[in-house]
């Protein structure tokens, strides 16, 4: 089963189109070890009203890729969830690969990566290894914060066509000429996602971030054509970040 289905039936299965995104501050080397237990209980708290989690730097760097994150994402796969990776890769392909190569191995399902590197001696050899080890490639479309009008946002000129057209709807074509599982659109750009949708015509999933803290509303998301809304902060510091979890859901539901 490939990773775009995975997600699918693991958001049937939760009911629950939310991934969480574990992402938590800066803290100083000797409280580094609180980190992983916040983690953990955070998890334990959410688990029920979310479908995956997605891990980036803010927990690599501090726990270790085969230290606390493999501890992480044994207890995100024993609580019926995918764990995403967002290493947003954007490197030479001999790179790329490696990095990806490391990532599976400590367990994650997919990863996220950025397109610009484009396909020959770039992206092809992650979509390679992730084919191999039957895991999901994720390409990043038009990300969440204002900046990202300056790249996402830029025309370019298609090399081969000659066409110009926004960078984002190039990444989001090349999602589907390259078989990606998914694309990450922000939440913050509604009218980014209703365009994105259109060109992907389903054969591949859009997912969300910015919800919450970064003025991303859950539901305009979801109207847009989002499939999954990442939510990191809005749950990650609530001092009940179960009750907040839940009320997201519960406000996409109805």
């Amino acid at each position: 089963m490939s990773f775009k289905y995975k997600m699918q039936e693991s958001a049937r299965s939760k009911h629950s189109p939310l991934v969480l995104a574990l992402d938590f501050p800066f803290e100083p080397a000797d409280n580094r070890n609180n980190i992983l237990i916040k983690a953990q209980k955070i998890l334990q708290a959410v688990h029920p009203y979310i479908s995956a989690v997605k891990i980036n730097h803010h927990l690599t760097l501090p726990l270790g890729t085969f230290d606390g994150i493999s501890n992480l994402v044994e207890q995100i796969r024993g609580q019926g969830l995918l764990a995403i990776m967002d290493a947003k890769i954007n490197d030479i392909g001999a790179s790329n690969q490696i990095i990806a190569e490391y990532y599976f191995a400590a367990g994650f399902d997919a990863i996220i990566a950025n397109p610009f590197v484009g396909w020959e001696e770039g992206m092809k050899p992650l979509f390679d290894v992730a084919k191999r080890l039957n895991r999901g490639v994720i390409l990043l479309t038009y990300m969440s914060h204002k900046g990202a009008t300056e790249g996402y946002g830029q025309t370019i000129i298609d090399p081969i066509t000659g066409e110009q057209m926004p960078q984002y709807i190039s990444f989001a074509k090349k999602a589907l000429q390259w078989g990606a599982d998914g694309v990450v659109v922000g939440a913050t750009r509604p009218e980014k996602i209703a365009e994105v949708k259109l060109i992907l015509r389903n054969k591949a999933a859009i997912y969300s971030p910015g919800v919450g803290v970064q003025g991303g509303g859950a539901e305009t998301a979801i109207h847009a054509g989002a499939n999954y809304l990442i939510v990191g902060r809005e749950i990650t510091t609530a001092s009940k970040p179960a009750e907040v979890a839940q009320r997201i859901l519960f406000s996409i539901k109805e």
